[in-house]
């Protein structure tokens, strides 16, 4: 299960990452730079929740 713990250190790092970008942008949620970063967790998310169905 190496690979699911992967998963969860990168949606992790990446929730880290855009929590910071937030405060760094002031809450402002339509800077392209918290849009990006938030797009990106989404599809790490998106990827764990793939790896989950396909194991049951």
């Amino acid at each position: 299960m190496t690979e699911l713990n992967d998963l969860l250190k990168d949606i992790e790092t990446l929730r880290e990452n855009l929590m910071k970008l937030i405060e760094e942008k002031k809450s402002n949620l339509q800077d392209p730079d918290v849009i990006a970063a938030s797009q990106v967790l989404n599809a790490a998310i998106a990827k764990y929740n793939e790896f989950i169905k396909n194991k049951l």
